[in-house]
Order: C-alpha cells, then sequence, then structure tokens
C-alpha cells in the first residue's frame, strides 16, 4: 500500500469516527472551521516566507549588484520572474493570476466555494516567483485565495454539502486577511463588506473562529507586534489640520479612480494584443516595473517600488522622508503596480494601496507643516490616515479601511481624521467611478457576479480554469 493510499484510509476512518460522533453537519462544519483556522494561518505562515526567502536570492541581490550591474539586473529580474510566471499562468494554472480576491468572489457566488487544489498550489508557487523577483504587487490578496483553497480542500475532504463549502470560502477569506495583516477586527469586517453582506450567526461565528486562530498561529510563529512601527501614537493634536485631512480624502479619491482607470485601460490593451505570446506579457510588465524602480534608486537612493514596500512605508510613518521622494514615490508606484498587474501577474493590491497612500498623505503632511508651522512630526500622522484613505477609495471597503489602519499600526488617537479622510475618499471615488475594482476586473473578463447571494444552477467555472482538478 502506498503512502497515499495510507493517508487516504487514514482521513476515511478519521471521517467515519467523526460522523459518529457528531452526526449533524453544523457541528461537522464547526470542527473543521477550527481546523481551517489553524492550517490557514500555517499555510499563510510558509507562504509569506517563501516570498521573503525568494526576495533575498533573487530582487535583493539585483539591487546590491557591484557598480552598473544593479541597473541590468535590477530590471532584468522582475522581467525573468514575469516570464516564469506567465508560462506557469498560461500552460498550467490560468486562475492563479491576478489578485486573489476576484477568484474567491466567484468561488463564493458561483461555484460554492470550490476553490481547486492546482489553483491553490499554483498561486503559491508562483506569486511566490512574481513577488521575490520584484512584482509591485502585494501578498494578501494571493494569501486570501490560498487560504480559501485550504478551507475549501478541507471541506471537500470533510464531505459536507454545497451550502456549507460556500460558507468554508469566507472562512477561508477570513483567516487569510487576519494572516497577511496581523489583523482579525479587520478581517471579519472585510469579509463581510466584500464578499458575504449578509450572513446568519453561524457563519459570522465561523469567521470570528477563524481569524482569531489564523492570527494566533501567525503572532506565535512570526511575532505579534504590528506591521509598521511608529515611534509614537499618533492624535489630532490641532483642530486646523482637519481642513488637509480632508484634503487627503479628495486627492485619494483622484489617485484611486486613477488608479483603477489606468489599470482597466492597460489591462484590457494586453488582452487586445495577441501579435505577443500571452505568456511574454508578464515579463514586460515586469521590465516596466524594473525599470520604475531604477529611476526610485538612481534618484532617491532608495527602494520600495520593487520588492517589499512595507521597510518604505513605514520609513514614511516616521514622518522623516522627504517631501520630493514621498510625491515621487506615490507617482512610481502607481505606474509600476499598473504595469505588473495589468500584464497578466500573480499578486495583488493591498500592499500598493497602503504604499501610495501613506507617500500621499505625508506629502500632504508636508504642506500643513508648510501653511500652519505645525511640528514636523505630524507628517507621519497625515501618512497613517492617508493609508486609510487610498484603501478606502480603491478597494472601497471603507469600515476595513478604517480598523486595518489601527490593528496595522496599533495607534486610535486617528480616528476622526481617518473617518473624515476616508469616507471622502470612499464617496467621491465610488460616485466618479461607481463600479468598485474587483467587480470591474471581472466584467472585463465576461463575469457578472450575481447579487444578494444567488448562485446559478449550474455554477460555472472562472475562465482559463476549466480543466483545473475539483478533486481533493
Amino acid at each position: 500500500m502506498s503512502d497515499l493510499e495510507g493517508l487516504t484510509g487514514l482521513w476515511s476512518r478519521f471521517l467515519a469516527w467523526l460522523t459518529r460522533r457528531m452526526p449533524s453537519e453544523r457541528q461537522r462544519l464547526l470542527v473543521f472551521t477550527i481546523v481551517a483556522g489553524g492550517m490557514c494561518g500555517l499555510a499563510a505562515v510558509a507562504f509569506h516566507g517563501s516570498i521573503q526567502i525568494l526576495e533575498k536570492l533573487m530582487i535583493e541581490r539585483a539591487n546590491w549588484a557591484p557598480g552598473h550591474w544593479w541597473i541590468f539586473w535590477t530590471i532584468l529580474t522582475p522581467g525573468l520572474g514575469g516570464l516564469v510566471v506567465g508560462l506557469g499562468l498560461t500552460y498550467w494554472v490560468p486562475a492563479a493570476a491576478g489578485s486573489g480576491i476576484p477568484q474567491v468572489k466567484v468561488a463564493y457566488e458561483l461555484r460554492s466555494g470550490l476553490v481547486s487544489l492546482r489553483e491553490t498550489v499554483g498561486k503559491f508557487v508562483l506569486c511566490a516567483v512574481q513577488l521575490g523577483s520584484g512584482a509591485s504587487l502585494g501578498l494578501e490578496g494571493p494569501t486570501v485565495q490560498i487560504c480559501a483553497g485550504v478551507s475549501s480542500l478541507l471541506a471537500r475532504g470533510a464531505r459536507l454539502s454545497p451550502v456549507y463549502q460556500r460558507r468554508m470560502a469566507s472562512v477561508g477569506m477570513a483567516a487569510g486577511i487576519a494572516a497577511a495583516f496581523n489583523a482579525p477586527i479587520a478581517a471579519i469586517t472585510f469579509t463581510l463588506e466584500e464578499l458575504i453582506g449578509d450572513l446568519d450567526q453561524t457563519m459570522l461565528s465561523g469567521i470570528i473562529v477563524a481569524a482569531a486562530l489564523a492570527a494566533v498561529v501567525e503572532h506565535r510563529i512570526r511575532g505579534g507586534n504590528p506591521i509598521f512601527h511608529v515611534p509614537r501614537p499618533y492624535e489630532l493634536v490641532h483642530s486646523s489640520s482637519l481642513v488637509w485631512y480632508a484634503l487627503v480624502g479628495v486627492l485619494a479619491a483622484v489617485v484611486s479612480v486613477a488608479f483603477q482607470e489606468s489599470l482597466l485601460w492597460l489591462r484590457a490593451r494586453f488582452k487586445q494584443w495577441t501579435a505577443v505570446p500571452k505568456w511574454v506579457h508578464p515579463a514586460m510588465g515586469g521590465l516596466a516595473t524594473g525599470a520604475l524602480a531604477v529611476l526610485g534608486f538612481q534618484f532617491f537612493h532608495h527602494n520600495g517600488i520593487a520588492g517589499d514596500p512595507y521597510g518604505t512605508l513605514t520609513w514614511a510613518l516616521t514622518g522623516t522622508m522627504p517631501l520630493a521622494l514621498m510625491a515621487s514615490f506615490c507617482v512610481l508606484k502607481l505606474a509600476a503596480t499598473v504595469c505588473s498587474y495589468s500584464s497578466g501577474g500573480s499578486g495583488g493590491i493591498f500592499a500598493p494601496a497602503l504604499f501610495m497612500g501613506a507617500m500621499l498623505g505625508g506629502s500632504v503632511g508636508w504642506l500643513d507643516v508648510a501653511v500652519f508651522h505645525h511640528s514636523s512630526d505630524e507628517i507621519g500622522a497625515f501618512a497613517v490616515v492617508g493609508m486609510g484613505a487610498v484603501f478606502a477609495g480603491i478597494i472601497r471597503a471603507p469600515m476595513t479601511s478604517i480598523l486595518i489602519v489601527f490593528e496595522m499600526t496599533g495607534g486610535y488617537g486617528l480616528v476622526l481624521p481617518l473617518m473624515i479622510a476616508n469616507m471622502s475618499a470612499y464617496a467621491l471615488a465610488r460616485h466618479w467611478r461607481p463600479l468598485q475594482i474587483y467587480e470591474a476586473l471581472l466584467e472585463q473578463d465576461g463575469i457578472h457576479l450575481p447579487h444578494g447571494g444567488a448562485q446559478p444552477e449550474a455554477p460555472p467555472v472562472y475562465p482559463g480554469n476549466q480543466t483545473e482538478d475539483a478533486t481533493v
């Protein structure tokens, strides 16, 4: 008997034992929700650790190559990573492209929560390569797709009904966000705002349990401190600064709409461009990202465009980053992320949104200092508020945008500025561009999701995923 057959037999005996002791499917759902929370936390830790290792081996080595070779390697490395990912997406797992959030929404609405094993493994491998090579994308959305795949695998292995398999998709999303940001409360609100909309008490309890367990696992292995370290808790010191915080909200809406429009426009051009093979497109986006990263290095001697953006973002939150660098990096990051995502790469937009927001908010903070002669320490507070405002404008999850900033920075003294900026950015962006970015991306692919939780009789499969293995 092979090892696989032995594991299959062991799993079957475990299910039989569990069914005898827990005949109710609701009881089994609770058990596997707890298991999913822990396993999603472990999967997220493994995914994030893999990205860090690949970044050290690839983009960081390119950035510090001797002489002028760093220019060549900083441009080429994201291109090579994009080439590998393009081949994988074209010939192995097409559904691993993009953020991961739209794919989970499709799985939840149209496929009874089904995220296949191939899709899960493919997202893990290809996104790790893409980010490790220097793509200007984030790991948070992919973490959600990977965790949704883990929860889907458990649900199908436990032979839960399609209704409960669908609920397990929401468990995976909550666990993924909690593990990615160390922010379990924001994970719950994001799952409610972005995926579910309406829910019953059983679903809410499952989401809370999974988010908490995933965050605990992440805390135990990687540490429990907030993702960003700020020198001191920020708070609203001068009421006159509210004028500038309102301006942050308006400008965040402008940046959000510009980002969405340019991303959708360039993505449509790539889709129509058949002269170059599709598997080459991510490499072209990677080369463009590398060139933009070289500009940032050449003129400002600092990174943040290609590779891990959180180090540069943390610097912005201290309030000591120069104005020219913050304004320039906001534009460079927008352009690099549009190139990386629109060309068909695998990665999310959460981290770029937070990065652009911090740079935008810090730039407005410099205006506050120049006009009102307030302390330069407040520039960091504007950067914190800018993070939430651009996140709200792009992702259109206003409650999550406030809570995620609180949990990621560990500070709660900017409640009023955050509410003013975030709601202004959300309302204006929604007025100028009513369709939320994930729905716009799906519509560009010809997918129109039902609202209100309705499911079709025969759930379709995400384009490019028709041949994926749907078994455990």
